[in-house]
């Protein structure tokens, strides 16, 4: 399109800031309709997911979550690493990767067994009694110790939720012992974390 008088004329910048204007606001409107879409669209995801119905759905959201994640995290320490500790700063007398997971494992078996009403494992703090060293055999001994969590949260409901357990370990009732055990684990979790990190390794669930 021409315009009389050329660039310089006081008419074309009157146009000239019209059309910027109008520029302007087609990407306001577009930017906000996409700003819609992506809320539908997450919204959406969000409606389609299945509702916690029972107690143990109600565990399990997160329980599951910390499961996959420190399986995965423990799988991605090389064999040679598992006898890493932290050594600058204050890490005294702190476990190693090992100890770490096979005591997270003990505790998984404690936890579940005071729930269950069967006897759990001894001394879980030093690793319990389970003669797992290798890495191979400690990420079975904590495979089977979810297995073992997974049979305690979903024998937990309703009517027995409150049921009080005979306490070796924190929690007096079953559910009370099933928070115990979720925070238990995502502690450690926290703690393994920076034990990958220190050995130049980013944790799976972080990537």
């Amino acid at each position: 399109m021409e315009l009389i008088g050329g660039e310089n004329h006081a008419g074309y910048a009157i146009w000239r800031h019209a059309f910027d204007r109008t520029d302007h606001m087609k990407n306001a409107l577009l930017s906000l309709l996409m700003g819609v879409l992506c809320l539908g669209s997450t919204a959406g995801a969000q409606q389609t997911r299945q509702r916690s119905r029972t107690v143990a759905d109600s565990i399990n959201y997160i329980w599951k979550a910390v499961e996959r994640d420190i399986t995965t995290l423990a799988e991605a320490m090389p064999d040679n690493a598992w006898s890493f500790r932290p050594r600058s700063g204050a890490f005294e007398n702190v476990r190693t990767f090992a100890a770490q997971i096979k005591h997270v494992t003990c505790s998984n078996f404690a936890f579940a067994d005071q729930t269950l009403g069967t006897t759990p494992p001894e001394h879980c703090e030093a690793g319990g009694p389970n003669p797992a060293k290798t890495k191979s055999e400690l990420m079975k001994y904590l495979r089977d110790s979810f297995k073992k969590m997974d049979e305690a949260i979903s024998r937990t409901s309703d009517k027995n939720m409150l049921q009080p357990v005979e306490t070796s370990y924190a929690g007096d009732n079953r559910l009370a012992t099933l928070i115990v055990a979720v925070w238990h684990i995502s502690d450690h979790y926290g703690q393994l974390v920076e034990y990958l990190r220190l050995n130049d390794i980013v944790p799976p669930a972080s990537r």
